[in-house]
């Protein structure tokens, strides 16, 4: 799906991305783990379109995709969420998630004269859709919510309905168990579990907590420096050295001897 291939950022002297090169295979939930300012955000930043690279070639599909932005890649299936998520606070959950399709006719000034109709049927179809995402998500009890009263956890199942409401080919996602409990962070591997098997989604997630690494994703691709330093099952990774002992620390390698 995903081929990144010897991809360079620089920051004047500092090389945030330096060499990286990997592959996201088609269906695959894929985890890119490594310490603190390894790349892998910037990494990340730079395959959706957010920041262009120094060096290097992303292709998609075996199209090449680099430089395009986040509009672009968004129409090819491409979507990214953040970290922190990034919803509309004064509209409720269904509304969120009503806006995310693109060429809607309620956009056009011409429609709102004389397409009336086409636009009344659009938004029937946006709100069956936008409800059935909500009870996919188990949070349909919300959909008249607003948005900016969620919890951190509601918001990231929120953004995962988002890349549903285009049926995304890929998604990336930074830091989803950011700021999320345990319960709701089960609900949220939940949701991409399903999403994978039952409708074919691929995912790319940067995550820290390795026993949500575990659950979901193989293979998991280790950075530091701004490159590929390891590739593998969690298992693999965990039983490491280089890995252990350089970029993870002792409280890996005590989980992975326990």
């Amino acid at each position: 799906m995903i081929e990144v291939h010897d991809l360079h950022k620089h920051f004047g002297g500092f090389r945030a991305v330096d060499g990286a090169s990997l592959k996201i295979e088609q269906g695959s939930i894929t985890g890119l783990v490594g310490p603190n300012g390894a790349g892998k955000t910037t990494l990340f930043n730079v395959i959706a379109g957010v920041l262009p690279p120094t060096s290097g070639r992303v292709t998609m599909a075996g199209e090449d995709i680099t430089g395009l932005p986040p509009h672009e890649l968004f129409h090819k299936g491409l979507l990214r969420t953040f970290q922190i998520a990034h919803e509309f606070p004064s509209m409720t959950v269904r509304e969120n998630l009503m806006m995310v399709p693109p060429a809607q006719s309620g956009e056009t000034l011409w429609n709102t004269w004389f397409g009336r109709a086409r636009i009344r049927e659009e938004e029937a179809a946006l709100l069956k859709k936008a409800d059935e995402v909500l009870e996919f998500l188990t949070i349909d009890h919300l959909k008249n919510e607003k948005a900016g009263n969620l919890s951190g956890g509601q918001k990231k199942l929120l953004e995962l309905g988002r890349t549903m409401m285009v049926d995304a080919r890929i998604v990336f996602l930074d830091e989803v168990g950011a700021g999320v409990n345990r319960t709701l962070l089960n609900t949220v591997g939940d949701a991409i579990l399903r999403l994978n098997r039952e409708r074919g989604y691929t995912f790319c997630m940067i995550e820290h907590d390795m026993d949500f690494i575990g659950r979901l994703c193989d293979p998991v691709i280790v950075m530091a420096e701004g490159h590929v330093l390891a590739e593998g099952t969690i298992a693999q990774i965990k039983a490491n050295e280089q890995v252990i002992e350089a970029y993870l620390g002792t409280g890996l390698k005590n989980k992975a001897s326990a």
